[in-house]
């Protein structure tokens, strides 16, 4: 398979799904920074210019951050990242819909891509703090379906590491998680895996879970 990733973004959520998988991958940089996700060699891969994109065995490309990650632990039953009940499974489906689709997209979007939410100089403060309203009350919401789990399905499974991810940009960003919500984040951390995916994109984990309170 190949992999289209950005370093910190939300393909590190898929990156951590993969090496707890120990699935063998070509992993591709896409820097979105310079634009490459405009390039018409990423273009004729994934038409969206979003990351991440897989390209499996077969040559198809699945795009979407749920939709890999349900792929990856529904294809894959022996690993057992993906619950077998089906409440825990729409559970999950909801919950990695709404950190990609809300706190992501809604929230953090507007956080670190201002400019597409207003062109007007004036008008990006408030977008900034209206992207951090949504985040702080998704977090409120998602601390909420945590409960006192240690994972969202109460067994690890690869929605953990979609909620990591926007744990990750709040630790970046100072932004403070609900107590069960950083215990998450950093038992995360704890993980080989994990600590191993950060390295490779260019973190230091020691220095992490260390402001999100």
């Amino acid at each position: 398979m190949k992999f289209y990733m950005t370093p910190g973004s939300c393909s590190t959520g898929i990156h951590i799904i993969l090496e707890e998988l120990e699935e063998v991958f070509e992993a591709h940089i896409v820097n979105l920074p310079a634009g490459d996700n405009f390039k018409p060699d990423y273009v004729a891969i994934n038409p969206k210019s979003t990351i991440p994109a897989l390209v499996r065995s077969d040559g198809s490309v699945l795009t979407e951050v749920p939709a890999i990650a349900y792929w990856l632990g529904r294809s894959r039953p022996r690993a057992k990242l993906w619950p077998s009940d089906l409440e825990t499974e729409t559970r999950l489906l909801e919950a990695m819909t709404y950190i990609s689709g809300t706190v992501h997209g809604h929230g953090f979007a507007r956080i670190f891509a201002t400019p597409t939410f207003s062109r007007n100089e004036a008008d990006q403060e408030s977008v900034r703090a209206l992207g951090r309203n949504i985040v702080v009350k998704g977090f409120a919401i998602l601390s909420r379906i945590l409960g006192e789990q240690p994972y969202l399905g109460g067994d690890f499974s690869v929605a953990d590491p979609i909620l990591f991810y926007v744990a990750f940009w709040a630790d970046k960003t100072g932004i403070a998680l609900p107590a069960n919500l950083l215990a998450h984040y950093r038992r995360m951390l704890a993980r080989p895996v994990v600590q191993r995916v950060l390295r490779e994109e260019g973190y230091n984990p020691a220095t992490l879970g260390k402001s999100a309170e």
